[in-house]
């Protein structure tokens, strides 16, 4: 058994002896796990829908959040039995056997000061806008770990004809951990970052951070489930996974997708709402 399966057995298992009860399911086809992109299951989502799916069908969903590129290792270890992602071409290494779904799209803002010293508010061209903040030498704060946002940045700044990590630059601040710390960081220094829409809005504590720049559609990302299939790994429980595939296509999973709001913000949108910005 592989070893998301072996974990969440372990912790069944330590269940039965301490309760007497709750028998494991892990090596049922009524249990799937699910790698998702991290940022789906950080505004809380998942949490939100899926119980809307296990309460009809009865499976149970345990979801693993990982960037693309360990979501496709775990897939290729058999460690998932389906992959929710929105850098779909990390995961063309899957390969053939492997069926692709779009299911939802949000969107990346530019976040900054009220005081916005780089006058960027109500821009809608993210080039544009690195390009300023680059002549400003506006106080930037940078995901540094391998994930989408790190990826969008970066082409957003080589698009813009700059590369301030390289150059060690003073005012581009590269961040260790997840975009909620990167956040955090430009909030207590009131600088400028790049965030996708869903992760902002459940950030508690914004201070004076305001969206200042949105609605290129450069800053679309779209989610892409994908189901590896049995070719990939023979463990994966390709039936029940494919019933999860189907549900979020569906009229059911398109609207649970479309009713889950955040403060008032509408996260993620269904596949099926074309997104608006592009033509």
């Amino acid at each position: 058994m592989t070893r998301i399966r072996g974990a969440i057995g372990a912790v069944a298992a330590l269940l039965v002896v301490a309760c007497g009860s709750a028998p494991s399911r892990a090596d049922t086809d009524s249990d799937i796990v699910l790698a998702s992109a991290p940022s789906l299951e950080r505004s809380g989502l998942l949490d939100r829908i899926l119980p809307v799916f296990t309460q009809g069908t009865g499976i149970h969903v345990h979801v693993l959040a990982e960037p693309a590129g360990a979501a496709l290792a775990a897939a290729l270890h058999g460690d998932v039995d389906l992959v929710l992602a929105h850098d779909a071409e990390a995961m063309a290494d899957l390969g053939g056997g492997s069926e692709r779904r779009r299911v939802a799209w949000n969107d990346f803002v530019v976040v900054g000061p009220a005081a916005d010293p780089a006058r960027l508010a109500g821009w809608h061209d993210a080039i544009a806008a690195f390009a300023k903040l680059g002549r400003a030498k506006a106080s930037f704060f940078a995901c540094a770990d391998a994930c989408g946002t790190n990826e969008l940045e970066h082409r957003l700044w080589r698009s813009a004809g700059l590369d301030p990590g390289v150059r060690g630059s003073s005012w581009y601040r590269p961040v260790a951990g997840d975009p909620t710390a990167v956040l955090t960081a430009a909030a207590a220094a009131s600088a400028y970052t790049l965030v996708d829409r869903a992760t902002f809005a459940a950030f508690p504590d914004k201070r004076d951070l305001k969206v200042l720049v949105e609605g290129d559609p450069r800053l679309i990302h779209r989610f892409e489930l994908i189901l590896p299939g049995p070719r990939t790994h023979p463990s994966l429980k390709e039936g029940s996974a494919r019933k999860l595939a189907d549900w979020f296509v569906s009229s059911a999973g398109q609207t649970a997708i479309g009713a889950f709001f955040i403060d008032g913000t509408q996260a993620f949108h269904p596949s099926t709402k074309v997104p608006p910005l592009l033509p």
